[in-house]
């Protein structure tokens, strides 16, 4: 399977809000602290499946890529495979310089075939070529295998926030995990 990473362009747009970012949530992350170090162990819960495409946030049904075209300090790119859309990353320089990943999606169907692993590469790239000392990004806790898939790509967890999702639900036991890749 060949995947081709690609700037977005004016007209990709609409092609990049056909991915099926849907998963399936059956464990969750239960994190520890040692020191300065943030561990992790993963814990069986009763599975659902989730789609942040699919939740009710303004945000999301207005997004507009359009002000990343041609800008110095954020970036959108498409991964293709046959000239359709399966995975996208968008990127800003964040204001403690670090290259922050705002969204990573990789369609369902194309999970687990490298097109991921290719986004973060170009991120890597990216944040390099702007100067900055690494990439930072954030995940929930329920979010199980993309924790796991930052860590193989060599992230750290250098926070998280038990607070941040409660505002959309009050009662949501989800856990903000802030991932690291800083560049040596």
């Amino acid at each position: 399977m060949d995947i081709v990473i690609q700037e977005i362009m004016v007209g990709d747009e609409m092609n990049c809000k056909e991915i099926d970012d849907s998963f399936t949530v059956d464990s969750t992350i239960v994190l520890s602290l040692t020191g300065r170090q943030i561990g992790f162990t993963v814990k069986e819960i009763p599975g659902y499946t989730k789609s942040y495409s699919e939740e009710q946030f303004e945000e999301a049904a207005d997004e507009d890529y359009s002000e990343y075209i041609d800008s110095p300090d954020q970036i959108v790119y498409l991964a293709c495979v046959e000239n359709q859309v399966v995975g996208r990353i968008v990127l800003k320089r964040n204001w403690n310089k670090y290259a922050y990943v705002e969204d990573i999606a990789v369609d369902k169907k194309y999970r687990g075939r490298g097109v991921g692993r290719k986004l973060i590469e170009q991120a890597k790239r990216w944040a390099k070529n702007g100067g900055m000392p690494g990439i930072m990004l954030e995940t929930q806790s329920n979010n199980v295998n993309a924790c796991k898939f930052y860590e193989s790509c060599g992230f750290g967890i250098g926070g998280f926030d038990l607070h941040l999702y409660q505002g959309i639900h009050k009662h949501s036991d989800e856990i903000a995990i802030f991932w690291y890749l800083i560049f040596e």
